[in-house]
């Protein structure tokens, strides 16, 4: 693990000191930036939420390692319903809070089957989970950074409740990860101190966490002064957009874009001296006619915002296409790496009319154990499902059950995690 470095970005300039680094701070159980600060122990004090487990963690083996602790009342290996096969996270409950703030201190990020596990304190109210309450947001962080450096970094502020990088299907850092604390002066005081700090050497943003939808409510609702105009006819000119779009409000700049040899791209941007002025004049111009072309007049875009609304239309398509075939579309997984589409369609025929059949594969073709199948009737489905989930196919057990939204699948596992 690559040791953190923070500074702050004017210190050497004005000799103002640098928050102290993790291995400055004090130490607990002699493991230093511990996960449990001074002061009050957060909710669910006896009960931990333990993450990232590799499959293959039992019961057992939990037993082993956070027996040494404490006195242990309860652990349990989430599991799901039909496979049985582990999560990736369990619940560990001790007799105590002093022996789980203990276990917390001095677990947190061990290896268990060669893979760190994540401790943290169980919040079984969902309320509390959400409410977004002390959770802070950090990007540009260096690939080195993992769950246990960011951690000893910003534990100097406060009590952690969590503390994860994100990462892609085979663990590499994103370049993000997020810190919630059980208050809001924590998370305040950490991003007053770090953000724009030198972490591995590259300055990182630290700011409270935005969610999905606040994030998409605050973008849709900006004022802008910026027109963004397109399908214009080759021979529309400067002067013409300042013309039409001029009577709308002041213009400070009209102009249609060009190609190296002066040719019209049959776009251009409009920008106005005052953002309600361009407010009116996109209401009023976008899809009118001239030159018998209907120019779309919108909100000159950033790529960020241009890629948010793709996105969006394309995630409202695959939906549209999800509620079509509701009921008709099977997922199937452990599938054996010897299973092609015409073979998965030969195993699903019998119970009726296959309209769509699809194993999943990697870009290098190699099958990833799942795919879908989807039937001509909902009946038809459902005696798929009652047939094959649990059969044996080439030594393998097949999961077969109805395919699901990703927002139909979240609220699928939050009620699993809940009932843990």
């Amino acid at each position: 693990m690559a040791q953190i470095q923070v500074q702050r970005q004017q210190a050497a300039a004005t000799g103002a000191a640098a928050p102290p680094s993790p291995q400055s701070m004090p130490t607990q159980n002699g493991v230093a930036g511990g996960a449990v600060a001074t002061g009050p122990i957060p909710f669910g004090s006896t009960s931990l939420y333990v993450g990232d487990l590799d499959p293959n963690v039992s019961e057992a083996q939990l037993a082993d390692l956070f027996g040494q602790v404490g006195q242990l009342v309860s652990i349990r290996v989430c599991r799901d319903q039909n496979t049985r096969r582990s999560l990736g996270y369990a619940y560990i409950n001790f007799t105590n809070g002093q022996e789980a703030a203990r276990a917390l201190d001095l677990l947190n990020f061990t290896p268990l089957n060669n893979k760190s596990i994540r401790i943290m304190y169980s919040h079984r109210d969902p309320s509390l989970r959400k409410s977004g309450a002390g959770n802070i947001y950090i990007k540009n962080l260096d690939k080195a950074i993992d769950h246990k450096a960011l951690h000893e970094t910003f534990s100097a502020f406060g009590n952690i409740l969590s503390c994860k990088v994100a990462t892609d299907a085979s663990g590499q850092s994103k370049g993000y990860g997020f810190v919630q604390y059980d208050t809001e002066e924590a998370a305040k005081n950490a991003i007053d101190k770090l953000d724009g700090m030198l972490m591995n050497d590259k300055q990182v943003y630290v700011g409270p966490f935005v969610r999905k939808q606040e994030r998409d409510s605050s973008m849709s609702n900006t004022r802008f002064n910026n027109v963004f105009v397109k399908n214009l006819s080759e021979s529309t000119a400067d002067e013409d957009l300042k013309k039409v779009f001029g009577e709308y409000g002041a213009i400070t700049s009209a102009v249609v874009m060009r190609d190296g040899d002066g040719k019209s791209r049959c776009f251009g941007f409009v920008n106005f001296e005052n953002a309600d002025d361009a407010a009116k004049a996109v209401e009023a111009l976008n899809g009118k006619k001239f030159d018998d072309k209907e120019w779309f007049v919108g909100k000159a875009q950033k790529k960020s915002e241009r890629e948010q609304e793709l996105k969006g239309r394309f995630e409202q398509t695959m939906k549209e296409a999800v509620d079509k075939y509701q009921g008709l579309n099977l997922y199937i997984k452990n599938l054996d790496d010897s299973i092609s589409d015409e073979k998965l369609k030969e195993l699903f025929s019998e119970f009726g009319t296959v309209t769509s059949c699809k194993v999943v594969r990697d870009p290098s073709g190699i099958s990833k154990g799942s795919g879908f199948v989807a039937f001509a009737t909902p009946e038809e489905a459902s005696r798929a499902i009652n047939e094959m989930n649990g059969k044996i196919i080439v030594s393998k057990p097949l999961y077969v059950a109805h395919a699901q939204r990703k927002e139909d699948r979240r609220a699928r596992l939050q009620v699993h995690y809940l009932s843990c």
